[in-house]
């Protein structure tokens, strides 16, 4: 490592490489040591004294590999699991560089087993530490210092809906900046910064890592030489939709923009390709599901005849709107009495006293939305997807909430992001809190979420969360 590299890495990032120089060097050592009491190969040391210096040496490669894939730079900005991908990399490199310089010890050269053992602890335990500073911010690696331009309403939003601690956990906000044009209805509890020296000065003297780009006037007041000095100096600049999205899951459906959506990456639903995949994984899930959950619904049909009179009709249809707008019948179990729309359609409410005894542990555990297997299988819905709506709504909805129609554009399904992401709504105000989720769904749309989806709905079901 050259010393002009050295001195360019922050306090932190020094702290951190003589750790982990340590635990380079202890991982070797215990494999060494290992060795000696488990005899893995039929190995004795002869030169004693070079075991330190073996194990230095060992650290240095692997630490240079970790210099090189990034893993000293305060400002990384990756996820864990990033981090991770990075490591094993690091340790690849470090293993292959130890394996080439091994023969130079001559008597003090290591077998190649004990170097791959050196190598696993090594992933082992410096993954094991980093994941802790990565958790606590111990180093200042885990979160981004984040300034916003901009005080107004766009601004507010970040102010409003990203309160808390579990909101921030991957950035801090160093203040908001009064741009002209911003409205005097915005910020209004956090730090506003009024600048009275250059925004790249600012921001280089604050050690910012980030820049939300946030104002509520666009056209003559974006400083846009400055964010150009301050972007070539390595601070990411971000669009206010786009840091939204990123942090909290959701689309900001009031803020958007419609040359943001042509130019945005994603909304890529109409994949030929893709969608007949998704037919063949459904219906396999569809059969899988039933074969696991036909006695379930058997038995629920059950006491519903018992509960309710064997008169009473076990399943209902009801029209929802699908893929492109078309209508459909959804089956579902009954959850609901016999006259539950005798005043006309309305959407149901968390604590709705039209839902039956049974209805509420049908509907608290999902049981009710069982029969839509046949939607599955029939090829009106699929697994994960935005919930279908009633005709009546769907309308009503369109007309007042912006790009409401959008989420229409893929299957509906029996679970979806809004579902895990938001709790059960039944308001205007809660059908555009679940479309920001639709919307980020729709925009980013591929196997992997559908089965983290999956994944965290059986959470749901399993122990009664959601409605």
């Amino acid at each position: 490592m050259s010393s002009s590299k050295f001195r360019d890495l922050s306090a932190g990032s020094k702290s951190l490489i003589v750790i982990e120089q340590i635990l380079f060097s202890g991982c070797l050592l215990l494999a060494v040591y290992l060795n000696e009491l488990y005899q893995i190969v039929d190995f004795t040391l002869a030169l004693n004294s070079l075991l330190i210096l073996y194990a230095i040496v060992y650290a240095l490669l692997n630490q240079l590999s970790a210099l090189a894939l990034g893993l000293y730079n305060s400002k990384l900005r990756e996820s864990f699991r990033g981090i991770f991908r990075r490591m094993l990399m690091c340790v690849s490199v470090g293993f292959f560089a130890t394996t080439i310089i091994n023969p130079l010890y001559g008597e003090g050269s290591l077998p190649i087993e004990l170097l791959a053992l050196s190598s696993l602890l090594s992933v082992l335990f410096v993954t094991t530490f980093r994941y802790f500073t990565f958790k606590i911010n111990f180093f200042g690696f885990g979160k981004r210092n984040v300034l916003v331009l901009g005080a107004g309403q766009r601004a507010s939003i970040i102010e409003n809906r990203m309160r808390r601690d579990v909101d921030r956990q991957d950035f801090t906000v160093h203040g908001f900046v009064i741009m002209p044009g911003d409205s005097p209805d915005g910020i209004k509890r956090e730090p506003r910064i009024k600048l009275t020296e250059s925004l790249t000065d600012y921001v280089l003297t604050h050690e910012i890592d980030e820049i939300v780009v946030a104002n509520d006037e666009r056209r003559s007041a974006l400083p846009v030489d400055e964010l150009f000095a301050c972007k070539i100096r390595g601070v990411e600049i971000i669009e206010i939709l786009d840091f939204i999205e990123r942090e909290t899951g959701q689309i900001a459906v009031n803020l958007i923009y419609p040359s943001w959506i042509i130019f945005s990456n994603g909304f890529t639903s109409n994949n030929y390709l893709r969608n007949a995949l998704d037919w063949v994984f459904n219906a396999v899930m569809a059969l899988c599901l039933l074969l696991l959950t036909w006695p379930i619904m058997l038995l629920t049909a059950l006491f519903m005849k018992i509960t309710e009179g064997w008169s009473a009709p076990v399943f209902y249809k009801q029209i929802r709107v699908g893929l492109d707008g078309e209508p459909f019948n959804i089956i579902k179990f009954r959850s609901m009495r016999l006259d539950a729309e005798k005043n006309g359609a309305q959407m149901a409410s968390e604590n709705d006293d039209r839902i039956t005894k049974i209805g509420h542990y049908l509907r608290k555990y999902r049981i009710d939305e069982l029969p839509q297997i046949w939607n599955v299988l029939h090829g009106d819905m699929g697994f994960v997807g935005p919930r279908p709506e009633r005709p009546q709504f769907v309308e009503q909805l369109i007309e007042n909430l912006p790009y409401y129609n959008e989420r229409h554009n893929v299957k509906p399904g029996l679970t979806g992001w809004a579902q895990l992401k938001y709790p059960y709504g039944a308001t205007e105000k809660d059908s555009l809190e679940k479309l920001k989720f639709d919307l980020y769904y729709i925009k980013h749309r591929s196997f992997l979420l559908d089965l983290l989806i999956l994944i965290r709905t059986v959470e749901i079901v399993l122990f009664g969360k959601g409605r």
